[in-house]
């Protein structure tokens, strides 16, 4: 004789064993369900619920995407899976046991039932903290990523990646807005010598100092200091004439010289200082690119050539010490 399964007594054992939140309402909105995850994180017990409205034991649910899935599910026979959005907890629920601590992040489904020709809805409730947290974990990592991958090393100033991109993008707002940009292009005069009499671990030391003195100088927020390359530095500098980019320029390498780094026995200067050459923007001659680079670059070779420690703007003479 084969045994028969206690399906009576199954059903409710089953409900307070599922791992998520069950609510059932009736047309009137009243509880009829209430399952033992939900009281274990709301706090509430089914007998205390029980026939009472889901908008009276909470009533910050009136209002909510909760109670417009709730009033399409038994009007309209429409089931909702609410996205969490900004209301990543709409129902008052908190850890098992807690009930002082922060909401749990849930997703929410409503989905109508007829029983005995009553209409009904159900509503499942998911904890989706852990979720929620390794998104939250993900997208800070990927940011995490991407700043790094802007940032140079050493230094700790934007590399040279992120300086084609800066430069690209403030060259085309210059050329949409008719304002003024300039570039400056940086060398540290005899980086050679400093690093073949100190070592490379003092030239590091050296690079990330005039690096911070560089970005230090750059205090407007559309500013960019960046390391291009070696020894090499570069300054975005939007809404800057020339004039001002020579003067600026002229500040900085004044700013080096004064951190009285000691340069190697073989080099021009006694101290660490750097020759700058400025570009700016000639929507007739230097309107791109390539064409602003090699200006300026030209013109920190010019520098180097007058005896370096000096700046020299694109077609004008050096000036410094």
């Amino acid at each position: 004789m084969t045994a028969t399964t206690p399906t009576t007594s199954l059903a409710p054992r089953v409900l307070n064993l599922v791992n998520c939140g069950l609510v059932v309402l009736d047309a009137a909105h009243n509880i009829v369900l209430w399952n033992r995850w939900m009281a274990a994180r709301s706090g509430y017990a089914g007998a205390r619920v029980q026939e009472r409205s889901l908008f009276d034991v909470f009533p910050e649910l009136r209002a909510s995407r909760v109670e417009t899935a709730v009033l399409a599910a038994l009007a309209s026979d429409i089931a909702t899976t609410i996205p969490q959005g900004q209301e990543r907890a709409p129902f008052p629920l908190r850890e098992a046991g807690s009930f002082d601590g922060a909401r749990i992040d849930q997703a929410v489904s409503v989905t109508p039932f007829t029983e005995d020709g009553a209409r009904l809805c159900l509503i499942e409730v998911r904890d989706v903290s852990g979720t929620v947290d390794r998104e939250r974990q993900l997208r800070e990592h990927a940011e995490t990523l991407r700043a790094r991958s802007y940032v140079d090393g050493l230094t700790g100033i934007a590399n040279r990646r992120y300086f084609d991109v800066a430069f690209e993008r403030e060259l085309r707002r210059s050329q949409r807005t008719g304002s003024p940009l300039s570039l400056l292009l940086m060398d540290i005069d005899s980086f050679k010598a400093y690093n073949d009499h100190f070592g490379h671990q003092q030239g590091d030391a050296c690079l990330t100092t005039v690096a911070q003195a560089l970005a230090a100088m750059l205090k407007r927020p559309a500013d960019v200091a960046a390391r291009y390359g070696g020894e090499e530095f570069a300054a975005i500098l939007p809404d800057t004439t020339g004039e001002q980019a020579c003067a600026h320029a002229n500040a900085i390498r004044a700013q080096v010289a004064a951190l009285a780094l000691v340069q190697a026995p073989a080099a021009v200067h006694p101290v660490v200082t750097l020759s700058i050459g400025v570009a700016s923007v000639d929507p007739a001659r230097l309107n791109d690119v390539p064409a602003l680079i090699g200006a300026a670059d030209r013109a920190l070779y010019a520098a180097k050539r007058a005896g370096r420690d000096r700046v020299v703007a694109d077609g004008a003479p050096a000036t410094g010490a």
